[in-house]
């Protein structure tokens, strides 16, 4: 399987903007709890500036447009199970529509129909670079994925769309091993639910320690069974920057992907480990983001001929995650547009990596070799 483009795809479609979250900040409001009503943390803003952001900045014009398709019952429930995509159908049908799960998930009515076109856009994102019509991608899609669980949605999140993507490229287009890369600053523990116990899929996240959710993502959760070692976590320490960032790339990531060789990289591709995010308390920077991609596209180059499909996740501030999202498709693309007017600020995360930081990449960097060879 080799790359015969090297063009970049992009995927959007408006209404990713219309799936409702409602007028709570993250709980439901409540007029005598002090909850006052607003937009939903998990609001259309941020990905509605990024695609503006997008389009004003001249990189559409570099971009090859895909087209989403929407995701099957079938195509769900090769990651979740029957009870809640029913639970999920119904819930969309009623005139407010319903919650994921968690109770601070929530959707409005003909939210499934939205949600089955942000997992078949992860699909058909991940078509097109398999088939070599784009060689890498970037899908832009709501509601995000990575925090669904195969027996209920969380985290503002529905269904799992990487998951969903990744069983979709094994069961209709004959690929065997796949990584995902998560670098969310929340865990991705819908993923590694799913993945848990299999040996065809790499799942390594890069997460916030004991952000989100409560316990998860230790370093110690490494798979079961035959998935044994297939299972990397990498806890980052609050308040770790560009640097730290930069060092889990390079004695985390990258050495799990040579030694694991997919045929295609699948990222979860969250902003909400950027110096602005009200969610979390991690300080990359656009420029950052830009390193990260760099460093995962030449990788990508080494094992499996730069075939990288991203999907969009989390990135809670509309003011920046625009500019963090422009950095990563720039790269991706290989051409440059507008200067961050933000990168003022790159001071705060430039700083040198702590002794701290370090020691808990290095921890996590142990359990490489524990991927069979």
């Amino acid at each position: 399987m080799t790359a015969t483009s090297t063009r970049t795809g992009y995927l959007y479609h408006e209404v990713f903007g219309w799936h409702d979250t409602g007028s709570g900040p993250i709980f439901p409001s409540n007029g005598f709890g002090g909850v006052q009503p607003m937009l939903h943390a998990e609001s259309p803003e941020t990905k509605r500036r990024f695609h503006e952001l997008v389009v004003v900045s001249g990189l559409i014009k570099e971009l090859h447009r895909i087209e989403p398709y929407s995701a099957t019952e079938e195509d769900l429930l090769r990651c979740h199970t029957v009870e809640h995509v029913r639970a999920m159908q119904e819930a969309s049908k009623l005139p407010k529509g319903g919650d994921a799960g968690d109770g601070v998930s929530p959707f409005g009515n003909g939210g499934y129909e939205i949600a089955l076109l942000a997992a078949g856009g992860i699909m058909a994102m991940t078509d097109a670079v398999l088939s070599g019509e784009v060689r890498n991608g970037y899908a832009l899609v709501r509601p995000p994925g990575h925090h669904a669980i195969p027996s209920m949605g969380m985290g503002f999140c529905m269904f799992n769309n990487v998951g969903i993507a990744a069983r979709h490229a094994q069961t209709k287009r004959g690929v065997g091993r796949i990584a995902v890369v998560d670098w969310d600053v929340h865990h991705g523990n819908g993923t590694q639910a799913i993945f848990y116990e299999d040996p065809s899929v790499l799942n390594i996240s890069l997460h916030q320690d004991n952000c989100f959710p409560p316990d998860s993502g230790k370093i110690s959760e490494t798979g079961a069974g035959a998935g044994t070692g297939y299972a990397l976590n990498v806890p980052i320490p609050p308040g770790s920057g560009n640097p730290a960032y930069e060092y889990a790339m390079t004695q985390v990531v990258m050495p799990a992907l040579r030694r694991f060789r997919p045929e295609i990289i699948l990222v979860s591709c969250g902003f909400d480990a950027s110096l602005m995010d009200p969610l979390a308390r991690q300080m990359v920077t656009s420029e950052g983001y830009r390193r990260l991609t760099t460093l995962l596209m030449e990788v990508a180059d080494e094992v499996c001929g730069g075939r990288i499909a991203m999907s969009h996740e989390g990135g809670y501030n509309p003011m920046y995650v625009p500019f963090c999202g422009l950095a990563v498709l720039e790269q991706m693309s290989g051409h440059t547009t507008l200067v961050d007017p933000y990168s003022a600020f790159d001071y705060m995360a430039s700083g040198p990596m702590l002794d701290h930081q370090r020691a808990a990449i290095d921890a996590a960097a142990k359990n490489v070799a524990g991927i069979p060879a």
